[in-house]
């Protein structure tokens, strides 16, 4: 696999400064507790993707509003992640993630700084990374992941994806990692998405059905995943925890089953887990490979401590079992 060869773009409209608090025991509300462990690290959605890349020897720009002086460009600066910032006057916000060792994750996240006025700048911004350059080649994939900051409006991803198709046509392909109104609205606008990567509870917010259902029947996961597909998404990679993953494009669907693996914190496993199918794509691989590597890499971070993510050198993609559900129907003969 080389994927240093070709540029991945995330874009992380919200993105934070990951605080990870690491209890000896249960959570107890309303008691006071002490930590064994404690971590900060920038963080959000795409950011996440980015890191994993670079943690692989990939090619990565990681695109986020945010000041030079903010902590979270500062540290992903430390760690070696390329960035693009829409500079804001306004520090990002601080998530707040309480780690259990059973790896029960409790999550306070913060809204965010407004990016009123800001979503062309955004757009326009994204469109020029996606681009080649002086430093790297032109983007095979942009990452559109995460929640929306205030002050964009809820079409915000339907904009960044219209302006990226306009600038780049079929040259750069767009994933989404997303959910609610935003994500809804995407959907509805027709603009074309090459992958959504939903997980169970998100996929039940568009389609309909239940959550736990998907968990138990991948074949009912994988009929729900295509209706996705039935709304111009091209591939539907849809993560289910403990339970695996599937993998729903035009030649078929397939199921993994999740390893068995002493859970840390499942903070940025969901992240790992596209970014391990990203990585695995450009580097050439079938789909069934692309979904053993996604199943390896989230399991490889629900592995790790607070929000660590790993490197692909660190995953076991062919421990992974992967089945098909379907095959792409045979041409009619003449």
């Amino acid at each position: 696999m080389n994927a240093s060869s070709t540029r991945i773009v995330t874009v992380t409209p919200n993105p934070s400064l990951d605080r990870t608090i690491e209890l000896a025991g249960e959570l107890q509300r309303g008691a006071v507790q002490r930590a064994t462990r404690s971590t900060a690290e920038p963080g959000g959605k795409g950011v996440n993707v980015s890191r994993v890349v670079v943690a692989s020897g990939g090619d990565t720009v990681a695109v986020l509003p945010g000041d030079e002086l903010d902590p979270v460009l500062l540290g992903l600066a430390t760690r070696g992640i390329p960035t693009a910032a829409l500079p804001i006057g306004a520090p990002l916000r601080s998530n707040v993630t309480v780690t259990e060792p059973t790896g029960t994750t409790t999550k306070l996240n913060e809204p965010g700084p407004s990016l009123a006025g800001r979503l062309d700048d955004l757009a326009s911004l994204v469109a020029d990374t996606a681009g080649a350059t002086a430093t790297g080649p032109a983007a095979s994939w942009v990452v559109l992941a995460g929640s929306l900051p205030p002050g964009l409006p809820d079409d915000a991803l339907a904009v960044l994806v219209r302006t990226v198709r306009k600038r780049h046509g079929d040259e750069v392909r767009i994933a989404v990692d997303s959910s609610g109104v935003p994500f809804t609205a995407l959907l509805q606008s027709g603009e074309r998405i090459d992958l959504v990567k939903p997980n169970a509870e998100e996929l039940a917010e568009v389609v309909g059905g239940d959550p736990d259902e998907f968990e138990r029947d991948v074949e009912a996961a994988a009929a729900a995943a295509q209706r996705l597909r039935d709304r111009n998404v091209g591939t539907v990679l849809l993560t289910l925890g403990s339970a695996g993953a599937v993998l729903v494009t035009e030649d078929g669907s397939y199921a993994a089953a999740a390893p068995r693996i002493v859970a840390r914190s499942t903070v940025g496993a969901g992240d790992s887990a596209l970014a391990g199918y990203l990585l695995a794509e450009v580097g050439g691989q079938p789909p069934e490979q692309r979904l053993a590597q996604a199943v390896a890499t989230g399991a490889a971070a629900a592995a790790l401590p607070g929000s660590d993510v790993p490197a692909l050198d660190h995953t076991d993609p062919d421990g992974i079992t992967v089945r098909t559900l379907t095959q792409p129907a045979a041409p009619k003969l003449a």
